[in-house]
């Protein structure tokens, strides 16, 4: 069966000149925000990749096709698409075997990426292991594909929402490599600390592309993720978002929220707890992970 494959222009050009391309996934626009900041963020984040040598590609499943970065209207459309399936590995086949649409999240995003041969992805965070995951097995597939796939995964770290000791864990029981990117912290997506040391620092764009270059040269499979911190200026500190989180997780367990609906559920809590103030945050360490991204990409190209 051939692969329904589908490149923009501008991502068939940089292909074609061997010009560095990061992806982006399509869950932050489907399933993160409203319209139209959704499409307006897009945009934003896709141009902060231009703005630093790199040329973006948002990944999305449109009928039935996969398609390695959209065009303007494909945004557009995408960016005001209702019931827009949320894809990872179990469900990304099948979405594209029965024609649907479906936003992909970061492990969706990694496998398209590597079938594209795109070697650098930007996210906000990455999924992880929920609380309580002894009793509810609720860890996200974003860890193991990270140990398959061989893309660099550029994120604030895990989201604030998660078990992150346990998450950690796990990412050394797979043979993740966790690079903290201009400190020893862990970051926690909207806070720059998690009070966890992560397991290896680099301050060097051009360390993080050699660091990936030679796991190929030795066969090592797998990806690596590289903890970028939140700006300074906006951060949200743990101090002040953490009790913002645990009353949304309270809240999540009375109305037996479980599944793909939890982190949702919580994201959207805490936007209105904090006033809108988390989402701000999020916008601006996605822009501060493209910016990151690209000049990884330009490494590993050069």
């Amino acid at each position: 069966m051939t692969l329904p494959l589908h490149f923009s222009p501008e991502v068939q050009a940089a292909r074609a000149a061997g010009t560095p391309v990061v992806a982006l996934e399509s869950t932050i626009i489907t399933h993160g925000m409203p319209w139209p900041q959704n499409v307006e963020t897009a945009r934003e984040v896709e141009a902060e990749i231009r703005d630093n040598g790199a040329v973006p590609a948002t990944i999305a499943v449109l009928e039935g096709r996969l398609h390695i970065g959209l065009t303007g209207e494909e945004l557009d459309a995408l960016g005001q698409a209702k019931n827009v399936s949320k894809l990872s590995r179990a469900d990304f086949a099948a979405c594209l075997a029965m024609g649907g649409t479906g936003a992909t999240t970061v492990a969706a995003t990694m496998i398209a990426a590597e079938l594209a041969g795109i070697r650098v992805f930007a996210t906000g965070g990455i999924g992880g292991v929920h609380r309580g995951a002894e009793e509810s097995f609720d860890v996200s597939a974003d860890l193991h594909e990270l140990s398959k796939t061989a893309v660099t995964v550029v994120a604030a770290g895990a989201k604030a929402i998660l078990d992150i000791p346990k998450t950690l864990e796990v990412l050394e029981t797979l043979g993740v490599p966790v690079i903290a990117y201009g400190q020893d912290d862990f970051p926690a997506f909207w806070s720059r600390q998690s009070d966890q040391k992560a397991p290896l620092r680099m301050d060097d764009p051009k360390q993080i592309a050699r660091a990936m270059d030679m796991r190929r040269s030795m066969g090592l499979e797998g990806g690596q993720l590289v903890a970028n911190p939140i700006p300074v200026e906006a951060e949200i500190p743990r101090h002040v978002i953490m009790p913002v989180v645990e009353d949304a997780l309270v809240a999540a367990k009375d109305k037996a929220i479980s599944a793909k609906a939890v982190t949702p559920f919580l994201l959207d809590r805490i936007f209105h707890a904090t006033e809108g103030a988390s989402l701000t945050a999020n916008i601006a360490l996605v822009k501060n992970n493209a910016r990151l991204a690209a000049r990884i990409a330009r490494e590993l190209s050069a």
